[in-house]
């Protein structure tokens, strides 16, 4: 059964810092993409980021692009979302998903993915 857990979430400042993580774990295969996505109240989710275990593409968003980066630990299944000059317009939900049978591959994405996480909440205050 494939679990991901996020982690990393909290209040900061505008300005300020963040790094999430995702701890995947369950998929059969090692070849894999795991997104982050974000849902902001009364918005719609939006994707973030992905990454690929099976070709090494990656996707960020024109939204965050220059401020967040999507990286992944060599060592384990954890995959991280670098934020960085956090705008209050960054408060959201923030999820990680990844697919056990759809796409591997962050060429196309983002599309919708298999398997989410539970959320962690960032708070930017202005």
């Amino acid at each position: 059964e494939v679990q991901l857990v996020e982690s990393g979430g909290g209040l900061v400042q505008a300005g300020g810092s963040l790094r999430l993580s995702c701890a995947a774990s369950g998929f059969t295969s090692e070849k894999y993409a795991i997104g982050w996505f974000r849902e902001a109240p009364g918005k719609r989710r939006e994707a973030v980021a992905c990454i690929s275990t099976a070709d090494g593409s990656t996707y960020v968003s024109d939204s965050v692009k220059g401020r967040f980066a999507i990286s992944r630990a060599s060592a384990k299944d954890t995959v991280y979302l670098q934020m960085s000059s956090l705008k209050s317009e960054d408060t959201a939900v923030y999820y990680c998903a990844g697919n056990e049978i759809g796409s591997k591959t962050c060429v196309n994405f983002p599309y919708y993915m298999d398997e989410w996480g539970e959320g962690t909440l960032v708070t930017v205050s202005s």
